[in-house]
């Protein structure tokens, strides 16, 4: 399968180990003065380590990997103690992985491994159950702020107002980043999701997009005669697909001929996954009216 991991460029490396000592889950060793991955298995692809690379030595790309297994993960931490536990707990949270959290608090309890879960919960004044009201930090994408993976809780939905210097409708965004090829397909916010794949103009014609289509939904956008590597995109649905196992897809598309691509990459990546999923097709006009919005 392909997901995000680490990558570390060995030239620049100059062997100081503290991104061997800020990786909790024990996917990185020094192995001949160098930081080497040992493990994609428990490379959870967070990125924690970037930030604690004083030399700039690891990215993160995305590739062809092993599943990361968070009970296998937590296996290998119990002999290490509640500290490394802990702090693998937090760095789970933090980055807004809730279900890989549950997992792991899941089996330790189910396991009768005793850790202090307050200083998990306590961390950063939020619930272990909850998703983070504030945007967490992600450093995927290399560690561009612009890509920073974001989690948050939308405005409540409300009837759509004309826009004056008074009014204006509440944003239904959930997630950020939004651009299909900055987008982690195995994030914490894609599990079990319902999921909107829509043309970059879409917004920009619809008058009403958040309201009419985003609410309570996870969004992706994209360009299927601008945006380059489409292969890509197919990969990433697929993977929302199959290991995030998002619950609907909804396509919604212009109506221009160049439009339709998107649709096509999307009825693809269900027919590679093997999975059948609720695919919707939502087609808008050029002045901002909706043709055609059928289950397919």
């Amino acid at each position: 399968m392909k997901r995000t991991i680490i990558k570390i460029d060995e030239d620049l490396c100059n062997g100081c180990e503290a991104c061997v000592s800020g990786c909790h889950e024990g996917a990185l060793q020094m192995i001949d003065g160098k930081a080497r991955m040992v493990s994609e298995l428990f490379c959870d692809g967070l990125g924690a380590c970037i930030g604690d690379c004083p030399v700039g030595a690891i990215t993160l790309e995305e590739r062809e990997a092993e599943a990361y297994d968070e009970i296998a993960t937590i296996e290998r931490m119990i002999p290490k103690g509640e500290k490394t536990i802990i702090a693998h707990l937090k760095h789970l949270k933090d980055h807004g992985e809730i279900e890989y959290l549950k997992q792991g608090v899941s089996y330790l309890r189910a396991n009768s491994v005793q850790i202090d879960f307050a200083q998990v919960h306590n961390h950063s004044g939020a619930g272990c159950a909850s998703k983070p009201a504030s945007a967490v930090q992600h450093s995927h994408g290399g560690g561009c702020p612009g890509s920073r993976e974001m989690s948050f809780a939308p405005a409540a939905p409300q009837a759509f107002k004309m826009a004056s210097a008074d009014v204006q409708s509440p944003s239904q965004l959930r997630q950020w980043p939004v651009q299909l090829h900055l987008l982690n397909p195995e994030a914490g916010y894609f599990r079990g999701a319902d999921v909107v794949l829509a043309a970059d103009c879409v917004a920009y014609s619809f008058a009403d997009f958040h309201n009419r289509f985003l609410t309570g939904k996870i969004l992706a956008i994209a360009c299927p005669k601008l945006d380059s590597n489409q292969e890509m995109y197919v990969e990433k649905l697929k993977n929302m697909i199959v290991y995030s196992t998002i619950n609907t897809l909804t396509v919604v598309i212009m109506e221009v001929p160049c439009c339709g691509g998107l649709f096509r990459l999307a009825q693809k990546a269900v027919a590679e996954s093997g999975c059948k999923i609720p695919v919707k097709l939502v087609v808008i006009g050029t002045r901002g009216d909706v043709l055609k919005e059928e289950w397919v």
